[in-house]
């Protein structure tokens, strides 16, 4: 079961169940949360209380290639986690040293340490949903997307969902210092999240999933790579519970959990660019890419 927000025919922001099936059943909640939240009340879990809701209703007569989606929940922030995979590595590694294969830096000792790297990403009004704009950054000549798993967490950090995370960086900027890694990250609609959320009540095993990204330049696919949650080097309990040490989080919260697929090195996105994010189980990310003038 997956939960998803679009606008219906009045131009309402409407939640909705996404079951398994594709049919779509519209909710009377106004956003994730609030349908966690009534769930916890009744005492049951999000999923039976979803079932429970649309048990006797009709599924919408439109499929849900038809509706225009939005973020699936405007999370108050976003939060990502860096160096997460052997992959992640490496690729900092090469931005770090100028391009020096097998080089090793500061990156190695983040990736063996006991504290993982946790940053600031996003706020609701700089993250966009399901084919809405990225926006280049115009003071970068090397952007890449970076295809992630998001934990939906409350604000005790108990994951309640899992969504689609695309966290846009700048590997010109990031190299050049690490102490740049906010410009190289921050910027506007330079996170994307959607399209879905999968309820968490529905996941056996997070570390299950496949995530494939596939880029298109005048819509002929020219980058294609895909990796799986079980080569991540840390837990999501783990990177959870950094983010709370001394910081408080908000319902709603999106934590981004590394990526795994990196473009080869001599790649950078381009104005009229494609982004597909595909995670089994939850959907697909789909993101044209923008510039923006100085």
């Amino acid at each position: 079961m997956r939960i998803i927000r679009f606008l219906n025919e009045n131009q309402v922001p409407t939640l909705a169940a996404l079951t398994d099936d594709e049919k779509v059943y519209t909710l009377p909640q106004q956003g994730f949360m609030e349908l966690v939240d009534a769930a916890e009340a009744e005492g049951t879990t999000t999923l039976a209380f979803v079932q429970n809701l649309i048990a006797s209703a009709s599924p919408l007569n439109q499929n849900v290639q038809d509706l225009q989606l939005l973020v699936p929940i405007e999370a108050p922030e976003v939060w990502a986690s860096g160096v997460t995979y052997e992959k992640s590595r490496d690729a900092r590694n090469y931005e770090a040293t100028g391009g020096k294969l097998d080089a090793t830096t500061f990156y190695d000792k983040v990736y063996d340490a006991e504290r993982p790297e946790i940053f600031f990403k996003s706020t609701a009004a700089r993250t966009v949903g399901p084919n809405q704009d990225v926006y280049l950054r115009s003071d970068s000549n090397w952007q890449i997307p970076e295809p992630e798993l998001g934990l939906v967490i409350n604000k005790d950090g108990k994951v309640v969902g899992y969504t689609i995370g695309n966290d846009m960086s700048s590997r010109d900027i990031e190299g050049e210092n690490p102490l740049y890694l906010p410009q190289a990250k921050v910027w506007k609609n330079s996170c994307s999240i959607g399209p879905a959320i999968r309820l968490a009540d529905t996941v056996a095993d997070p570390y299950d999933f496949q995530i494939t990204c596939r880029i298109y330049r005048n819509e002929e696919k020219v980058v294609e790579g895909t990796a799986k949650t079980s080569q991540l080097k840390r837990k999501f309990d783990e990177l959870v519970s950094y983010l709370l040490r001394d910081n408080e989080i908000f319902d709603g919260t999106v934590l981004l959990t590394g990526t795994c697929i990196v473009p080869p090195n001599e790649f950078t996105l381009e104005n009229g660019d494609r982004i597909e994010i595909e995670i089994s189980s939850i959907g697909v990310l789909n993101n044209p890419v923008k510039s923006q003038s100085r």
